[in-house]
Order: structure tokens, then C-alpha cells, then sequence
């Protein structure tokens, strides 16, 4: 037996070694959670989700009281998720009509939904409006017209901010960087007058300010910076939602600053090149998720050749990022927590059929065995968003932890949903 310990980032707030050894996150074992409720699955810390909620919304309030948080959702839409942040007073960010359904079920007041989406379709932008959503945000010529069309069509006149693209870049993959001049997001900064000036002009539109996002899973914050002192070179407006981006520990030597050192930053440039007047929207959706949360596998096969491959139940069906992204997470044995760090040299494969269905490489496992549980940390933030179906695999299920008690909050596929959709 051992003394109970708590872990650091990426492992959620309340994750804990306990008495046996065990992962143990909102009071409850995760050795027996996964036995209970079988693997893969994702698993929420409820408290630290909200604990999060609150430091932003708190921390952006302290420093600009006419401001608001938005939920990014596209990084966890999940009900229970959307239930929670809405419950905390946060606003949201939707970038699809689905996502938009979700929010709106989970009980989002309309008027604190944001519609973004460098592509929005005529329907998209009806249920938006017919549903009384806040702002659009504008994201080229053709999303305007078709914006100005549907909001004459309804006979409104609606809210909106135009995205601008400030040529800045962050240090993140090419994939997730969003703020370089050539990005597939807003307005340059050579096209954004022209475009803001075509906005105001319209009866149907009524233009409140500008929006930008540099990127996603930034550890420096020196971007934000610049990005904000690019849109200060178009004028003063009555907002800015100056976007997400903030990144967050996936490995245990990294350091992502803190959410107060990051609002000190945004703020204060806000405060300098903008003033102190405008209302200042932000969209964390990664700093609020993705260590909340953990992935649960099952070992099923350890063969050893030149490397020792120790193959789970899941794989790029649950999280794709190290497919898409080569990001790199922490993998330890959920029953044998103090051996953490130690032992062989192992690959952490998935189960499909591709050769780079592979979640870790350069781990270390001690004596890894078929019918251990294997967690992943930090995989709130876009595991369940692109979560598929490759090789007819049924999605994992979402069950949130607190106060020792576990509840299913998104369930099991299983394989009549596969064919649920079949005609």
C-alpha cells in the first residue's frame, strides 16, 4: 500500500495516486471505473471543469468588467459539457448547426451564442437567426452577402463582427495556426476596411466590432500581442472578441502560462492599443477542457520485435490528434501509478488497421500486460470532437466524476448505431 498522492498538469485538479496504487480523479478509481463501464472512454472531471469556467470567467471580469467568455465549443461538444458552462455563466461559440442544436439544448440563452465558420450555408445562417443568436461573425465577402440576404429575408437586422486575419503567427503546428496571412479564415488586413465599410452600409447588418484568433495551443504569449495592435490599426469599435488559443500541458515537463498570466497579457494590450471602453469578448475552448479530462484503454496484445508494441482497445477512433497533429501525451498504468516513468521502452498502438495508428511512441512502460488499463491525460479538447468510426469501431462513452460518483453522460455506440442511419 502508498500514501495517496496527487499529480500535476496534464492529469486533471483532483486526479490522485491512492492507498493502492490506483488513478483515482473525482474520488473514484479508475481501475474499477474501468471495469464498471468498460474501455476506451473519455472521463471528465467535473469539479476541475468548472473550476476552470470560473477562472476565466472570473479572471476576465477582475481585469475588464464589460467583457465575456465564450465556450469554444468545437473542442468538447458534448451536452453535459455545453450544460455545465452554461450553469457556470459562460457564453458560447458555435461553428456548425449542429453545434449550435447542442448549445441551444443544453440550455445556452441564444443571445450569448456566437455563429463563426468560414463557410456558414443559407440554412446554417437561418436556424442562427431564428434562433436569436448574439453575433455572426463575418468571415469573407461571400459569407457577408449571404448573411445580408438571410437577415433581409427574416427582416432583421443582425449583429455582427468581422473576422480579420492580423498576419500574425503563433508556434503551433501548421494545422492549428490560424493567424498567418495566408489562412483560409477572415479578412487581410489590406482587405478588412473595404470589407468593414461594406458591411456598415447595410440596412440588414450592423457591424460591432472586429474578431481574430492567431491559432491554437500557444504556449507563448507574446502573439496575442501583436495581434491585438494589428486590429488596433483599423479603428476603434465597440468590441473585440480577440479569440482562444491558450495551450495547455499535454506532457509533464511543459509549462503553458497560467490563465491569469495570459488575461494579463490580453488585457492589457486591450487596454493600450484599443481602450479601455470597448466590450472584449474571449473564446477559450482547449485551456478549458482538455485536462479535465482522460482517456481509458485496455491492453489486449504486447508483442516485442525491435520495439515493444503494446496495443489497446482504441486508438484514432478516440483521438486522432497524434494522426493529424504528432502531438505527443503522457501514458502511464492506471493500477501501478508509482511505476509512472519507469521500465521498458514501449509504442502505445492503436487498434486499426493502419501502421500509423499509433498514440505514443517513446514511453515507458514497466512490464506492460494484456488486461491492464492504460490512461492517456489531456484529452478533453478534441478526443470526443473526432471521435469516428474507422473499422466499424462504436465511439466510447463521456462519464463525468464527482464527489466519488461516476454517471454516463454520452453512452456507448454500439453496433446497431453503426447502421442506424442505413436506408
Amino acid at each position: 500500500m502508498h500514501p495517496t498522492v496527487s499529480l500535476p498538469d496534464p492529469y486533471p485538479a483532483t486526479a490522485t495516486i491512492n492507498a493502492a496504487g490506483h488513478l483515482e480523479v473525482g474520488g473514484c478509481d479508475l481501475v474499477a471505473l474501468a471495469s464498471e463501464f468498460g474501455t476506451p472512454a473519455y472521463i471528465v472531471d467535473e469539479a476541475d471543469l468548472r473550476a476552470r469556467a470560473r477562472a476565466f470567467r472570473a479572471g476576465l471580469a477582475d481585469r475588464h468588467p464589460d467583457s465575456d467568455v465564450l465556450f469554444a465549443s468545437k473542442a468538447f461538444p458534448c451536452s453535459a459539457v455545453y450544460r455545465v458552462l452554461a450553469e457556470e455563466g459562460l457564453a458560447c461559440d458555435v461553428a456548425s448547426g449542429g453545434e449550435l442544436a447542442l448549445a441551444l439544448g443544453a440550455g445556452f440563452d441564444p443571445a450569448r451564442i456566437y455563429l463563426h465558420g468560414n463557410a456558414k450555408s443559407l440554412p446554417e445562417l437561418a436556424e442562427a437567426m431564428r434562433a436569436g443568436v448574439g453575433q455572426i461573425v463575418i468571415d469573407s465577402l461571400d459569407d457577408l452577402d449571404r448573411t445580408e440576404r438571410v437577415a433581409g429575408e427574416l427582416g432583421r437586422r443582425q449583429a455582427v463582427l468581422l473576422r480579420v486575419t492580423p498576419d500574425v503567427r503563433g508556434e503551433t503546428h501548421d494545422a492549428i495556426s490560424t493567424g498567418q496571412a495566408d489562412s483560409k479564415f477572415g479578412f487581410g488586413l489590406a482587405e478588412a476596411p473595404g470589407a468593414i465599410d461594406r458591411a456598415q452600409r447595410s440596412p440588414h447588418l450592423h457591424v460591432l466590432g472586429l474578431h481574430c484568433h492567431i491559432g491554437s495551443q500557444l504556449l507563448d504569449l507574446a502573439p496575442f500581442e501583436r495581434a491585438v495592435a494589428a486590429l488596433a490599426e483599423l479603428g476603434r469599435f465597440p468590441v473585440y472578441n480577440l479569440g482562444g488559443g491558450l495551450g495547455v500541458a499535454y506532457l509533464a515537463d511543459q509549462r503553458p502560462p497560467a490563465i491569469a498570466a495570459y488575461l494579463d497579457v490580453l488585457i492589457a494590450a486591450a487596454h493600450a492599443r484599443l481602450g479601455p471602453e470597448a466590450r472584449l469578448l474571449i473564446e477559450p475552448g482547449r485551456a478549458l477542457v482538455a485536462n479535465t479530462t482522460l482517456t481509458l484503454y485496455e491492453i489486449q496484445t504486447v508483442k516485442r520485435n525491435v520495439s515493444t508494441w503494446v496495443a489497446v482497445d482504441g486508438g484514432m477512433s478516440d483521438n486522432l490528434r497524434p494522426m493529424l497533429y504528432g502531438s505527443r501525451y503522457e501514458v502511464a498504468l492506471a493500477g501501478r501509478m508509482h511505476s509512472a516513468g519507469s521500465g521498458e521502452p514501449c509504442v502505445l498502438a492503436g487498434k486499426h488497421c493502419e501502421s500509423g495508428d499509433v498514440i505514443a511512441r517513446d514511453i515507458r512502460l514497466a512490464d506492460p500486460r494484456p488486461g491492464e488499463i492504460v490512461v492517456t491525460p489531456a484529452t478533453g479538447a478534441y478526443g470526443h470532437a473526432m471521435a469516428n468510426n474507422y473499422n466499424g469501431v462504436p465511439r466510447p462513452p463521456v462519464i463525468f466524476v464527482a464527489g466519488g460518483k461516476a454517471r454516463v453522460v454520452v453512452r456507448r455506440e454500439t453496433y446497431a448505431d453503426l447502421a442506424a442511419r442505413d436506408v
